[in-house]
């Protein structure tokens, strides 16, 4: 099993802690990591693009010159897409982008991402992150201390202080623990977990 240590706030040692290898040392699929984040984005999509066809645009439906006799080429009428302001041939319209994938497959990918950030060593397990007041300053701080960049914090609970006092702090993320995804741990640099965490996060995976 994966033995990674657990630190305090003051990026100080104050225990260990064993990860299950079911979900923090499982071997890396990076096909399923890359079908399950396209599923994500394509969730995200508003799909609400939009053009007008030759049958929606207004104008007049009366030919503009007859057929032949005048030297000029054939024509329809003003709402033909080669004049301006006509139809558009082939355009987006609004459409649903999202599609599903099987829980197994999810909760792999899952397990695929949680054990490349420990092969990578960019996993921090604090034991936990007392924070008095909303603020964003001292907050910083303690980001500064661990020698963070971008990092993803997984809080087991509902904490309104953390999760206030790093909403400003855009290369910060904080998510619970059963809002956990493969987009987000592979975006950020860091994985963050607050140590009550793991173990909700070992029991979602593996039921």
């Amino acid at each position: 099993m994966p033995l990674v240590n657990v630190y305090d706030i003051e990026f100080k040692k104050v225990s260990e802690i064993e990860l299950d290898e079911a979900v923090f040392g499982a071997d890396v699929n990076e096909a399923l990591l890359h079908e399950v984040v396209r599923m994500q984005m394509a969730s995200r999509r508003s799909g609400t693009a939009s053009t007008k066809e030759r049958s929606d645009v207004q104008g007049s439906s009366r030919k503009l010159w007859r057929q032949k006799g005048t030297g000029r080429a054939r024509v329809g009428n003003v709402r033909s897409p080669i004049w301006r302001k006509g139809g558009v041939v082939f355009g987006p319209h609004p459409r649903d982008y999202s599609f599903k994938m099987p829980k197994k497959m999810r909760r792999s990918a899952l397990r695929s991402a949680l054990s490349l950030k420990i092969r990578e060593e960019k996993v921090l397990v604090l034991n936990d992150f007392p924070l008095d007041e909303i603020k964003t300053k001292k907050f910083q701080a303690v980001v500064e201390r661990l020698g963070l960049k971008t990092a993803l914090f997984v809080l087991d609970q509902a904490n309104v202080v953390l999760e206030k006092s790093s909403r400003n702090i855009p290369e910060i993320k904080m998510i619970r623990s059963e809002g956990l995804n493969v987009y987000d741990i592979l975006k950020y640099q860091h994985l963050v977990l607050l140590e009550p965490s793991v173990k909700k996060i070992e029991g979602a995976l593996l039921s």
